[in-house]
């Protein structure tokens, strides 16, 4: 007799509470195989498939796309396990009511509860106990297959865009005995395929709902959630004389059409964003300095290592280098403070995180060792890390962990800025444009590659003098790389 089991969103780690449903990878019904990912959630760290550790049969799913569940909600329900009765065949079990997205819990067999993210322990065959891609089992996933009932004669064929919920009983004869169940196309998935056709209506303010897709099968597209972003919103309802406006709203009632206020949830990588920043304004009282350096000598020493014929070198890396020989002088600035033991805390590695922008939000990677790390290998690990941010594919531990930032913000064509420091940390340095400006060169006035460079550190850490040693020692790199050698 197969046995319902109830996968639970597991812990992501990293301190994660909660996640978002980005898009169902499985149907109610579908046949899952052990460690196949059945899930594509979005943390505040980054994007992840979330496999389940048993294979069955689907039997509900828990949550709509686009909804955020609590670490431990349910996730799916799976049918496993072999029939009874002699000859391999039992009987069908009474329906299990489900609908597509998660309303209601099985009603027989009674879900036997499972820790999250693990299997019963006599279910080893079944379930690997993994809950995150890349880990258990070595084995390749079955390729899904949705097991569909047969329509009884002279019923009328299911719409495609109509959802399907599928109580399923015991697996007899080596296939699932599944029921049709209808559902309410208001209870079932949103037809949508593309997350960015999910982040715009988002930005837009778009109930996916109440849209209907152009494409194939009902399938909402992108042009669909623009054109349906242009109509004019229907007119509200006219205020009784009763009913009075609210505060700071524009007299006549809320505006419509283009001139209406856009409202973007704070979830996400956006609202992690924004809750590091305000708790670093709160907790850190930062200060910045700044100076302008000749990078002229620094160009045309990476100019030489390139010419040279081995991997190219990044200016990246080369201002990563100059920052671990900084933070070796002045270790305060690689350091945390522990407020409840109030207590400076100098960190002994230096692991070094750069801001990277994305479609999703700033990020930050963060390059681990990288005081071990040569020129060679930082610039390899910066590629393979901005490629990783800018695909979503950024694991929630390589966007923690960081001691110091570098925030090369003259990518956007800006000379300079005031850097807010990514909470814990004590500093970050930002870099703006090299660009030609006069500059006085022994004793004449010549054009130089010109940057500005600005730090803000934590106050707490060290004052003013540790600061400005550690800013001058990095424009004096910039400006003579030969120093540099000095430390290597």
């Amino acid at each position: 007799m197969a046995r319902v089991l109830e996968f639970k969103l597991p812990d992501l780690g990293e301190g994660l509470t909660e996640a978002e449903i980005v898009r169902w990878l499985v149907a109610v019904g579908d046949v899952v195989a052990i460690d196949q990912p059945v899930v594509e959630v979005e943390t505040a760290k980054a994007m992840v498939e979330v496999p389940c550790p048993y294979g069955g049969v689907v039997t509900a799913r828990y949550g709509e796309e686009g909804e955020e569940l609590p670490v431990g909600a349910p996730l799916i329900t799976v049918a496993v396990g072999a029939p009874d009765g002699p000859d391999g065949d039992g009987a069908p079990v009474d329906g299990v009511p489900a609908d597509a997205t998660g309303g209601s819990r099985p009603a027989a067999p009674a879900p036997e509860p499972v820790a999250s993210g693990a299997a019963p322990a006599d279910d080893a065959a079944e379930g690997s106990g993994n809950v995150l891609v890349g880990y258990g089992t070595s084995a390749a996933a079955a390729r899904r297959r949705r097991v569909r009932p047969a329509a009884p004669a002279g019923a009328a064929a299911p719409s495609a865009t109509a959802p399907t919920a599928a109580p399923v009983g015991p697996v007899a004869g080596g296939r699932p005995v599944v029921a049709a169940a209808p559902a309410a196309l208001s209870d079932g998935p949103v037809p949508v395929i593309s997350p960015l056709v999910r982040k715009l209506a988002r930005e837009r303010g778009l109930d996916l709902r109440r849209l209907r897709g152009s494409g194939p099968d009902g399938l909402i597209l992108r042009a669909d959630v623009e054109r349906a972003s242009t109509e004019p919103a229907p007119a509200p309802p006219a205020a009784t004389a009763h009913t009075a406006p609210e505060r700071g709203a524009p007299a006549g009632g809320p505006r419509t059409g283009p001139g209406a206020e856009e409202r973007v949830p704070l979830r996400g990588v956006r609202g992690a964003v924004a809750e590091k920043l305000s708790r670093s304004r709160r907790e850190i009282p930062d200060a910045t300095c700044w100076v302008d350096a000749d990078a002229t000598e620094l160009m045309a020493a990476r100019s030489a290592m390139n010419a040279a014929g081995a991997p190219k070198i990044s200016l990246l890396a080369l201002l990563a280098r100059i920052c671990v020989a900084a933070l070796a002088r002045h270790p305060e600035l690689n350091s945390r403070v522990d407020q409840e033991a109030r207590e400076i805390v100098r960190l002994p590695e230096v692991h070094l995180g750069f801001a990277a922008q994305t479609e999703r939000g700033l990020v930050v990677p963060v390059v681990r060792d990288a005081h071990a790390r040569s020129a060679e290998s930082l610039t390899a690990e910066f590629a393979r890390l901005t490629e990783a941010a800018r695909t979503g594919s950024l694991t929630p531990a390589q966007l923690t962990g960081g001691t110091f930032t570098l925030n090369n913000y003259g990518v956007f064509g800006v000379d300079g800025s005031t850097p807010i420091i990514n909470h814990p940390e004590a500093a970050m340095l930002g870099v703006g444009r090299i660009v030609p400006k006069p500059w006085v060169h022994r004793g004449e006035l010549a054009v130089r590659q010109v940057v500005q460079l600005s730090l803000t550190f934590d106050h707490r850490v060290c004052d003013g003098g540790t600061a400005g040693g550690f800013l001058r020692y990095v424009a004096d790199c910039v400006e003579q790389p030969a120093v540099l050698l000095r430390t290597l």
